[in-house]
């Protein structure tokens, strides 16, 4: 089946865990795909795997003008972006007593102000192309707390909530985009071999940006 054939798709996090798998789906689906992610050897791997349906660009998610260079080579490339997947991330596995405010800053950072970067030069796009769909990588966590993990449940909650309000948006502005989340739990990716004794923090991929979300 080519379920998704003529679109083109943009994946951050795309180096690896479900943003790697995300792309390999759409590209099997019939999508040309834009991997971005700052794990440039794993990155270029993966859109290595689909030749000329598949790019890789060296992309951090909490930079704004990197995202709106990653979503104009989209469009130059393969000329269109309908299909948006937020699949970046990062957790801190740490009590709040223990949790420094410059880690809880670190976490907002990747995991919800990139999600707020992405939307805004995405939506953009996607009206241009005649709409698409913004998929976001929430959590199990979004949707209730864990111990250890508050940080990454506050971005993760407030990621649902944000993807309500963008969705209602871009409906009342009638730019044919479709906003989602998605909450998957624990999922068997290299992320839980990503652990940083010294500081207790879970790497989940790239430091700064994640395909294990």
């Amino acid at each position: 089946m080519q379920r998704v054939g003529g679109k083109v798709a943009l994946v951050t996090g795309g180096a690896s865990g479900i943003g790697r798998a995300c792309v390999q789906l759409l590209a099997a689906e019939g999508a040309k795909v834009l991997v971005t992610d700052i794990d440039a050897a794993n990155g270029q791997a993966v859109a290595a795997e689909f030749g000329d349906d598949a790019l890789f660009v060296e992309h951090d998610v909490t930079d704004g003008s990197g995202w709106h260079a990653a979503v104009e080579q989209a469009v130059a490339v393969f000329d269109g972006l309908h299909i948006l997947v937020q699949s970046a991330g990062i957790a801190m596995n740490a009590s709040i007593e223990d949790t420094s405010l410059e880690d809880w800053r670190r976490i907002h950072e990747v995991d919800l102000d990139g999600v707020f970067l992405g939307c805004k030069a995405a939506i953009p796009a996607m009206r241009e192309s005649g709409g698409g769909s913004i998929i976001i990588t929430s959590s199990v966590a979004g949707l209730r707390g864990s111990a250890g993990l508050a940080g990454y449940c506050a971005t993760k909650g407030a990621v649902r909530l944000f993807a309500k309000a963008a969705a209602t948006e871009c409906m009342q502005d009638r730019t044919g985009v479709r906003v989602n989340s998605v909450h998957p739990g624990i999922i068997d990716t290299a992320i839980w071999t990503k652990v940083d004794p010294g500081n207790g923090a879970y790497h989940w991929g790239s430091v700064r940006q994640a395909g294990g979300n």
